[in-house]
């Protein structure tokens, strides 16, 4: 039967999507917040999820917060691009701590940033990771740290995924580059190469296939990771063309990053150093390979393109909800 999840960084876009998976599936909800008061104005989540007041950088708080609980899952990031070297570490070794003394599975949401050219384009949960970048190292070595914590009696589930889309979060490029949150689309900002492939994972399929994990925690060993398909677009502008489709705009512009006024103000702005560093990412084709996923759940969750764009614009309010919905 499934037990106590506790979630960390719940207003987050993979927080929130995996407590909503996991309460569906029949998990009991607890989730931790500075301010739980202002949290609960900013997620839709059932009435019973249970709030725990505490700060992901306070020891403590997290292992106060994990008493009892037998899945943590561990979706709080440094706000924007900035600091991840001193935040990122400390609050991953917090959770580590909990969820050992607490003997419950420690779930952490992974990326391609891991991977440097030795990787692609096929990559599987056993490829080498040799980043390009310094947030890719800091990823690698929280991995490490992960893969530590399991050969010390801890349990651990890792699912790389590509960039997020869908829920409620901001923060990912697709809200945050390509359309603007709130208003109609008007135009399209594309990253990357138009022809080199990118993987997209939206984020209420990503989250199903955690919580079906979650539900089959005896069949997974101390440290398991896997990787989600999701939405690999070959050629990546696929997904500007979705867009498109979906908006009934076919003549919308499409636009590239300005990614040398963003060279220029980098030596005044961190997150655009840090945004710098992940291009080449735009410009590559890098694929996960899912086939791990698949062989244990049977198959991977999967929307289809065309209505997981739809839901994500419905809900950064650039198009209107459908009747229905809004009567419900």
């Amino acid at each position: 039967m499934p037990g106590t999840a506790l979630v960390l960084g719940i207003t987050g876009g993979f927080g929130h999507a995996a407590a909503r998976a996991l309460d569906r599936h029949g998990w009991r909800l607890r989730a931790m917040h500075r301010d739980p008061d202002r949290a609960r104005g900013a997620v839709t989540q059932p009435e019973t999820l249970e709030w725990r007041r505490g700060d992901a950088m306070r020891r403590e708080d997290v292992a106060a917060a994990a008493r009892g609980a037998d899945v943590i899952v561990h979706a709080v990031n440094p706000p924007g691009y900035r600091n991840w070297r001193g935040l990122a570490p400390p609050m991953l070794a917090h959770s580590i701590d909990a969820a050992g003394q607490a003997g419950a599975r420690l779930v952490f949401p992974g990326n391609v940033y891991n991977y440097g050219p030795d990787a692609w384009p096929l990559v599987a949960e056993t490829a080498p990771q040799h980043p390009r970048a310094r947030k890719g190292a800091i990823r690698v070595e929280l991995e490490r740290m992960l893969a530590g914590a399991a050969r010390a009696g801890a349990r651990v589930l890792i699912i790389r995924a590509g960039d997020f889309f869908g829920g409620p979060g901001r923060g990912s490029w697709f809200d945050a580059v390509m359309v603007k949150p709130g208003r109609e689309v008007r135009s399209i900002t594309y990253p990357g190469a138009h022809d080199a492939g990118h993987a997209w994972a939206y984020l209420p399929d990503l989250a199903e296939a955690v919580a079906r994990l979650a539900d089959r925690d005896g069949e997974l060993a101390p440290l398991e990771s896997f990787h989600f398909g999701g939405h690999y677009l070959d050629p990546g502008i696929e997904m500007a063309e979705a867009i498109r489709r979906v908006t009934a705009r076919r003549d919308l512009p499409v636009r590239g990053l300005p990614w040398i006024a963003l060279r220029l103000a980098a030596p005044f702005n961190e997150t655009y150093r840090e945004l710098l560093e992940m291009r080449y990412l735009w410009d590559i084709s890098l694929r996960l390979d899912n086939r791990k996923l698949v062989g244990l759940l049977g198959e991977e969750p999967h929307t289809p393109l065309d209505e997981a764009v739809r839901q994500s614009l419905v809900e950064l309010g650039c198009l209107p909800a459908p009747a229905q919905a809004r009567r419900a």
